[in-house]
């Protein structure tokens, strides 16, 4: 980790912390509250966790958090994908054969400490001996898959939830919580089993909705909803109209402050642009772009030997399964999102080639021969 020690934006060096990540950025996070900020100012302060992410090792604290319970499945985690084109068949991301050894925790990282290390293998040891001895196949192995990880990445969000919660608790023994705006947010959705899957960059509904929360006394009510369209595209204007500074006009975002005040411009956005072009690259997922409006969905994966489209009606068929695409009663809808992708794509200037790509992978064998939907 890189450290400022003096808070002038320059890094001082390498500094080595012991102990489990997520708490080390939340202790890094105080630290700088208590003891850094200058109080007599207005501050900004961001902090990521990283542990959520792949390959989901848990606090040691979390290790056994789960073991006396089965999660519920979700209903799509044996999806066959009959319903949409070649390119949900083409991808490499699903928890029956993608996850590694490491992602299952068949194999301990390499990274820990010997205590850190006793603790997992206590831990890990007598559940993946259970494993062997049942000696499952087929998808009772696909299930056991699942509740390892699934089970991983909740303990991971244990140690997010108690960083959190930790930060609340200084903002309110400080006396900020009261003139504090605090937003909650991911970079982007993640499949847990959905579709039998793991990871993200889809169009598709878990992998493109955002979570967000946002507590801001006075304004926000508490436990309220808003369905509008929003972006993390858009914080940085709504930081800049709460701190008084002037958005600048370069931005695609817009300020979240009237949505935030329950005052929705007219105009605000209605449907929303995706674009994804990372193909090949990690699981390939397919190049696709498309636009959302809330209700119906319309995907173009664009590449000469994918160029097909899919259109959702999420009311209809939320786990977007069948799509309905050139199907009757569709052409209106399926005219009306033509114009808003085109409209999209002109406002913001997309290229009608893409940028040089920087990942190329070798395809896996079994993704080298082109699949044929059922």
């Amino acid at each position: 980790m890189r450290k400022d020690a003096d808070g002038d934006g320059k890094n001082d060096g390498v500094v080595k912390h012991v102990g489990y990540t997520t708490d080390v950025i939340t202790d890094l996070a105080l630290d700088w509250m208590r003891d850094k900020r200058d109080k007599e100012k207005p501050f900004m302060l961001m902090f990521q966790h990283k542990a959520p992410h792949r390959n989901w090792q848990p606090a040691p604290k979390y290790l056994n958090k789960y073991d006396d319970v089965t999660l519920p499945e979700p209903p799509t985690l044996f999806d066959d994908y009959s319903g949409r084109t070649l390119a949900a068949h083409q991808q490499d991301m699903t928890i029956a054969e993608t996850m590694t050894r490491g992602d299952l925790k068949l194999s301990a990282p390499g990274n820990l400490t010997p205590e850190q290390k006793k603790l997992w293998d206590a831990a890990y040891d007598p559940k993946n001996e259970a494993l062997a001895k049942a000696k499952l196949t087929g998808k009772e192995l696909v299930r056991w898959k699942y509740q390892r990880y699934v089970k991983d990445y909740l303990r991971c969000i244990a140690s997010v939830d108690d960083g959190i919660g930790r930060m609340l608790a200084y903002l309110k023994e400080a006396g900020l919580d009261k003139n504090t705006i605090v937003i909650y947010c991911s970079d982007q959705g993640f499949y847990l089993g959905e579709h039998g899957w793991f990871d993200k960059r889809w169009m598709y509904e878990e992998s493109l909705r955002t979570p967000m929360l946002v507590r801001w006394p006075g304004v926000v009510k508490p436990g309220s909803r808003n369905g509008d369209i929003v972006s993390p595209i858009d914080f940085a204007e709504t930081f800049c109209e709460v701190a008084g500074i002037e958005v600048p006009g370069d931005m695609h975002g817009r300020s979240l402050v009237p949505v935030l005040q329950g005052k929705t411009p007219k105009n605000w956005r209605k449907s929303f642009y995706y674009h994804y072009y990372e193909y090949p690259g990690w699981h390939y997922v397919r190049r696709h772009y498309g636009v959302a409006d809330g209700r119906y969905k319309l995907i173009h994966f664009y590449e000469k030997d994918v160029d097909q489209w899919e259109l959702f009606d999420l009311k209809s068929d939320p786990g977007e399964m069948k799509s309905v695409y050139g199907k009757p009663g569709m052409t209106k809808v399926q005219k009306r999102l033509t114009k808003q992708l085109t409209m999209h794509r002109r406002e913001l200037e997309v290229p009608e080639e893409d940028p040089p790509h920087s990942i190329v992978k070798r395809l896996p064998p079994r993704l080298r021969k082109p699949t044929t939907p059922n």
